[in-house]
């Protein structure tokens, strides 16, 4: 029998800020264990926390970038349970008064898992957002089987958590919207959000039902998800488990399970507590926060959202929705793009053709990003700029290209010219194209009985008879022109 499948997400990312929330130790990842404390994030008695502003500006920033509204005042809770990763063994965190509230998710049909995109049963969809709450991150806890050990240095980072409503139908349309989530905090200057480095991790709630007119079954809680693919297996996972218990007549009770990725199985930690478990209260140490002078300070910071750069390149552009959504994914590679049009008149199809098929594909075999590129823009549109004026051909463009990716200081004019990249003598080349002609009638006769294959046979008889290497395309069209 099946069922109808609902998911909440909890996302929690780290804010990219150079110092904690609440004191001035560094931020960093990869350091020496135990390195970057003070009092206030090992909590020790007497220490008073200290607001990180910049923390809370990329907060606002994220709400904005994400269509959510803010309270006039925002104020700090302690969240009170055994914390064994928490010192001082409670979270000062915000409950009733979060820094947003509110907004959405565009999830990009382009973020859907491969096997998933040719049948999408939502395109477009938007995912609506309960609220998004800053808070402190915990220290990093690692088991060693008989004992276990804490890295303090994580303890204290800003953490932004962004609650989704329930939404979400399926582990594809959460694998596309955690995708989508993670591209717009980072072009955003929000977040890394490298989830490798633990700089976004993710809780998911799912419960599922009989039919739309029955109640939501029991939620149950997966804790500390760490990378998009493992939330997409243990969202399948748990559907088949739950599903399957229903069936034998076994109710769901309301709990948080682990997920062990090694094995593929999720596990029974503890039935869940609700929201008064907690004990929340306000915070006696810190000030309530006004949000609307920082609004204002962060507003001019919006940047372009990548369905709305990729919505201005078809647009502007002429590109086609594919190109778009793959300039819209990657914003370095947009940002090149444009640098390239600003440099002077090129096609922007032309110049989006050849950098998605050509120089990307020449990037990813010398494993070169294209962030690090060593070519600036303006040699590659003077490079682009004799394709357009048809002294090279696509494939003689290739070969310059790979001179000037080791040499780019170099002029691309000047290796086109050193490989025997020239235009031929206009008088020269319509001989020989005449003399070629003349030498295979079997093959003209063929050509013009439609099989136009051999129009390239004929323009290899002509290229191997120019003293020069000229464009194979402006022989073909002169051979089309003298063959009617």
């Amino acid at each position: 029998m099946s069922y109808l499948v609902t998911i909440g997400l909890e996302v929690h990312c780290q804010v990219k800020t150079r110092t904690k929330m609440f004191c001035a130790c560094e931020t960093s990842f990869g350091g020496e264990p135990n390195t970057r404390t003070c009092p206030v994030c090992l909590g020790l008695p007497g220490a008073l926390p200290v607001l990180n502003r910049h923390a809370i500006e990329k907060t606002l920033l994220a709400g904005l970038l994400l269509d959510c509204g803010s309270p006039e005042i925002s104020q700090w809770d302690r969240k009170n349970y055994f914390y064994p990763d928490m010192p001082k063994n409670y979270q000062t965190t915000q409950m009733d008064s979060p820094l947003c509230l509110g907004g959405e998710v565009p999830v990009y049909d382009f973020n859907y898992p491969t096997d998933a995109r040719k049948n999408i049963p939502r395109p477009g969809l938007k995912v609506r957002l309960n609220r998004i709450h800053l808070e402190e991150d915990v220290a990093k806890s690692t088991h060693l089987g008989t004992s276990s050990v804490i890295d303090y240095n994580r303890a204290g980072t800003p953490l932004m958590e962004i609650v989704t409503e329930p939404d979400i139908e399926s582990s594809a349309e959460a694998f596309a919207f955690l995708r989508s989530l993670q591209m717009i905090l980072q072009q955003g200057g929000i977040s890394d959000a490298d989830m490798e480095k633990g700089q976004l991790r993710c809780d998911v709630n799912i419960s599922i039902r009989r039919r739309p007119e029955d109640p939501y079954g029991n939620r149950i809680e997966l804790k500390n998800l760490n990378s998009i693919s493992a939330v997409r297996r243990s969202i399948d996972y748990e559907i088949a488990r739950q599903s399957d218990e229903l069936a034998m007549g076994i109710d769901q009770i309301q709990s948080t399970r682990r997920w062990d990725d090694d094995r593929g199985e999720s596990q029974l930690l503890r039935t869940k507590e609700d929201a008064h478990d907690y004990r929340y209260f306000p915070c006696p140490d810190l000030l309530p926060v006004h949000t609307a002078p920082l609004l204002e300070k962060v507003r001019p910071l919006l940047t372009e959202r990548p369905h709305e750069r990729a919505a201005r390149y078809e647009q502007d552009f002429g590109v086609t929705t594919y190109d778009a959504s793959v300039f819209a994914a990657d914003l370095p590679l947009a940002h090149y793009f444009e640098a390239i049009l600003g440099t002077g008149a090129l096609n922007p199809k032309k110049t989006s053709n050849f950098l998605l098929n050509t120089l990307l594909g020449t990037l990813n075999e010398r494993s070169i990003a294209i962030a690090d590129s060593p070519l600036p823009a303006a040699k590659t549109a003077a490079l682009l700029g004799l394709v357009e004026a048809g002294t090279l051909a696509l494939s003689q463009a290739k070969e310059v290209l790979s001179i000037l990716l080791d040499a780019p200081d170099r002029d691309p004019a000047a290796i086109a010219k050193e490989l025997g990249f020239e235009p031929a003598d206009a008088g020269e080349l319509d001989a020989l194209c005449d003399q070629v002609i003349a030498a295979n009638p079997d093959k003209v006769a063929e050509i013009k009985a439609g099989n136009e294959k051999l129009l390239n046979w004929l323009t290899g008889q002509v290229m191997k008879a120019s003293t020069s290497k000229p464009n194979p395309k402006q022989v073909t069209d002169l051979l089309k022109g003298k063959l009617g």
